[in-house]
């Protein structure tokens, strides 16, 4: 029998203070899905003290932690840059068991932070594992085997002058071309370990924190095939706050950005008024993902999660079709979900 698995974009909890708000709309559908995965942009923590303004953590109080349940999400993903701090990721992970809530990414050491989970629905196994590429270099972001943080997959930055490219005038001062890349034993034992996960499940997503802007950049390219050479059915990215590009690798889906999916206040309690996301939407027979499309999602000022009509979007995804056809990606409109050919 087919099953229905929804993968959202980023939820952040801050301001939260009624947990039935943020999926009134959506709550409903959502529960009807066999498996519902997220991204979790914050951390449940309720500090003794008020936070420093330059401490990067999102510290939701425990009980919007409630938000997840009244949405169905069935597995939290944590690692990314803003799942900050020993103190509030214990707080975090401990609230998210006491929630009956899978979660992979953060840990109150290296081994819980790096293990993948595993969620069996009518004797199908699924098997997610996240990284983040995206954290912080002070304060221990990264889990150790004996401090709480983050499982990471290490990339680097570097520029490269662009004068013979170009055929131009070399003149000092024109900008660059900015070159990423994964690092190569990093990356090694982030397959190996999914590798390992895929021996123990039927379907198995891989989830990334990454990106920089609006441009899909080498290491997520890298990175995202890498998964799926690993044995990944699926790559779900996010980090940019709107979506980007969907790339099929050997007929298996990369979404490079799925958006916010509730995401209200943010960086020094700024509010996020307007913003779009994806909403996959994966159809798995046989173990295998035999079709994938997307919803998209908005809010509204109640802090609502709603749903965009495809016809009333052009422009939002003119900003996606255009720069997939680099990687030859199909999409077609079925009603109000974006279909994109495996």
């Amino acid at each position: 029998m087919a099953q229905t698995v929804i993968l959202t974009g980023d939820i952040n909890l801050l301001g939260v203070n009624d947990p039935k708000i943020p999926f009134a709309q959506i709550g409903p559908m959502l529960k009807k899905a066999d498996l519902v995965i997220s991204n979790f942009e914050c951390c449940l923590y309720e500090p003794d003290e008020e936070r420093s303004i330059h401490d990067e953590g999102f510290y939701a109080n425990l009980a919007s932690g409630e938000t997840l349940l009244e949405g169905g999400i069935g597995i939290i993903g944590n690692a990314n840059n803003v799942n900050f701090g020993a103190m509030a990721i214990r707080s975090s992970c401990a609230r998210l068991d006491e929630l009956g809530i899978p979660h992979a990414g953060a840990g109150v050491d290296r081994k819980s932070a790096y293990a993948p989970v595993f969620v069996e629905v009518d004797n199908v196994k699924y098997g997610f594992m996240q990284r983040s590429s995206v954290y912080w270099s002070h304060g221990g972001h990264e889990a150790t085997e004996d401090h709480p943080g983050i499982a990471i997959v290490q990339a680097h930055t570097a520029y490269k002058p662009l004068v013979t490219e170009t055929k131009t005038l070399t003149r000092p001062g024109n900008p660059p071309e900015i070159v990423t890349w994964c690092e190569t034993s990093s990356m090694q034992a982030y397959q190996d370990d999914l590798a390992a996960a895929r021996k123990q499940c039927d379907v198995l997503i891989a989830s990334n924190h990454w990106g920089c802007g609006h441009d899909v950049l080498q290491y997520m390219e890298e990175l995202g095939r890498a998964a799926i050479d690993a044995g990944a059915d699926v790559v779900m990215g996010h980090g940019p706050h709107f979506p980007l590009p969907v790339e099929v690798y050997k007929g298996k889906p990369i979404f490079y950005s799925l958006g916010s999916f509730s995401f209200h206040t943010g960086h020094r309690a700024q509010k996020h008024p307007d913003w779009i996301g994806f909403m996959p939407k994966l159809t798995v027979e046989n173990s295998k993902v035999t079709d994938a499309r997307f919803a998209l999602v908005r809010h509204n000022e109640k802090n609502e999660t709603y749903f965009a009509s495809p016809a009333n979007e052009t422009t939002e995804l003119e900003n996606v079709y255009g720069p997939s056809e680099v990687y030859g990606t199909k999409y077609c409109i079925d009603g109000d979900d974006v279909v994109v050919t495996l």
